[in-house]
Order: C-alpha cells, then sequence, then structure tokens
C-alpha cells in the first residue's frame, strides 16, 4: 500500500515519500513542524487513504507509557473481592488495554498515532522502545506475551517542545514538515474553501504572510490559524476592501484576533501600522 496523498490532505512529494518509506522500512514515521501545520491530520488522512482504522493516543504531560499498554485495576478487584463477585477469579476482567494492545491484538493492519510525545516525561518515548522496535510486551498479571497480530503503521507527533533520545530517534523514519510555500498554502485553503473567490483568496494570503513575516513575533500564526480566519471573514461578509490599502501602507486587518494569539504579538503589530501610518 502506498499513500499518494487525498482530496482533503495537500501533501507534498517529499512528505509523501516520508509516509511509504516509513512504512517500507517497518519504521514509526517521527513527524515534526510547527503547531497547525497538519501533523496530527496527516495521520487521520493516510489512514483514511489506505483503509485503515486509525486508533490515537494523545499524550499528556502526565500520560506514562505503562498506559499504552495497559492498566491492572486492583481497585475495583479489591471491591468486588468484598462484594463476593464472582469476576476477581479471573484477573483478566480488571485488566485495560492500551491502545498499543488494541492495535496489536487488531485482526486487521490498523495505523497507529501516538501524539504530540514530547509533552511527557523525558523517559516516556524510552519506555517504548522495546514495544515499538519489536512490536510486543510482557503482560506480568496474565503471564501473556502479548504480539502484534499485523505490525501497525505508526505516526508519532512532536512540537519540538523538548529533545527526544538518540535511542528512541534511531528507530524512527524523520519528516520535518516545512511551512508551506505560498503556492502550497493556496491550494490548502482551496480545499478547504473550494468556492472562495480570488480577490479575497489573493488579499488574504498578502496581509497573512505580511503578518508572519513580521520580525520578532513570539508565535507566528499557522495554517489551521489562517483557515480560522478566512472562516470568520466569509462569516461576517467582510469585503475585499477591508484587507486592502489604495496607498500600500499596512493596516490592521479585521479579525485578527484569529491570526495572533498573545498581547505582544497585537502590540508590535500595532506599533509597526503607525510607524508606518507616521511615515506617510
Amino acid at each position: 500500500m502506498k499513500f499518494e496523498g487525498s482530496d482533503q490532505y495537500i501533501a507534498t512529494p517529499d512528505l509523501k515519500l516520508a509516509v511509504n518509506a516509513a512504512a517500507a522500512l517497518k519504521r514509526p514515521l517521527l513527524i515534526k513542524g510547527e503547531p497547525g501545520t497538519g501533523k496530527t491530520m496527516l495521520a487521520e488522512e493516510v489512514a483514511g487513504a489506505l483503509g485503515l482504522k486509525l486508533i490515537q493516543w494523545h499524550i499528556k504531560s502526565t500520560t506514562k507509557a505503562q498506559q499504552g499498554l495497559y492498566e491492572y485495576d486492583a481497585v475495583s478487584r479489591l471491591r468486588d473481592s468484598q462484594l463476593g463477585d464472582e469476576r476477581v477469579k479471573d484477573i483478566q476482567n480488571y485488566i485495560v488495554k492500551g491502545v498499543l494492545w488494541q492495535a496489536f491484538d487488531a485482526e486487521e493492519p490498523v495505523a497507529l498515532l501516538i501524539d504530540e510525545i514530547d509533552k511527557a516525561d523525558i523517559e516516556f518515548p524510552n519506555d517504548l522502545l522495546r514495544e515499538l522496535d519489536r512490536m510486543e510486551f510482557y503482560c506480568y498479571e496474565t503471564h501473556q506475551m502479548i504480539r502484534a497480530k499485523h505490525r501497525p503503521l505508526v505516526f508519532i507527533t512532536s512540537n519540538n517542545e523538548k529533545e527526544l533520545p538518540d535511542a528512541f530517534l534511531r528507530r524512527c523514519f524523520f519528516h520535518y514538515i516545512k511551512f508551506p510555500e505560498a503556492d502550497t498554502m493556496e491550494q490548502i485553503v482551496q480545499v478547504h474553501f473550494p468556492d472562495l473567490k480570488k480577490e479575497l483568496l489573493a488579499s488574504a494570503m498578502k496581509t497573512f504572510f505580511n503578518i508572519r513575516n513580521l520580525p520578532g513575533l513570539k508565535k507566528k500564526p499557522s495554517t489551521s490559524e489562517l483557515l480560522d480566519w478566512i472562516k470568520l471573514l466569509l462569516a461576517e461578509d467582510i469585503p475585499v476592501s477591508a484587507l486592502q490599502s489604495d496607498d500600500q501602507n499596512i493596516s490592521v486587518p479585521p479579525m485578527i484576533g484569529a491570526l495572533l494569539k498573545n498581547e505582544q504579538d497585537l502590540t508590535l503589530f500595532e506599533k509597526l501600522v503607525f510607524m508606518n501610518q507616521r511615515g506617510r
């Protein structure tokens, strides 16, 4: 099976090559890139295009690797034993399967997404080395070796909040999703808004990239924020003229809060507009 892209996701040739290379090598695909560049959506679209069920594991700062394998609910078993429940005789009734167990146990090949792995503790990736490499783990409570019936197609995303261990990186195929060029960005916008007028698209793109290229921004607006902004412009029926300036001077665009998400960046942009207006 090869990923050739989808109608809902504009994948660059190097990204499609990375997906297919990871599948051929039977390695997890580690995807990095700015927030909002479509890392999570990639797993969803690849799974859909290849007809695979997608099992998702969204990582938090408190997530432990063991939770991805299984958890033993000793509290419920103790409670049931006090109540005389017959279930206590079989410990498997108190084993909660994690996402890796679910993926390993699937009767057909599946896609597995481990989303934002860098949010967890630094030891989290190391704790999954053997399981992701050998596609097996041992359940001590039931004395079972759980092996994958079919090797899942594994996607791992990271926002670069912390460095990942070298031993973990060696077991992955790596791809960095670069921020889209203007032409690619236009294609992405047109997928989501096929009826968008060319004049509004051109003006919105110009404004977006002018803001994004502003030096000193703490958080540059992302692809998802551009899509949200255009959605607002259409919902509020904002005219093209509101995004254009006859004298080519910089002005504050409407709905700026969809693009700039903190007071530092907003203040910086407003200062630029003020200085530009004074220099007329």
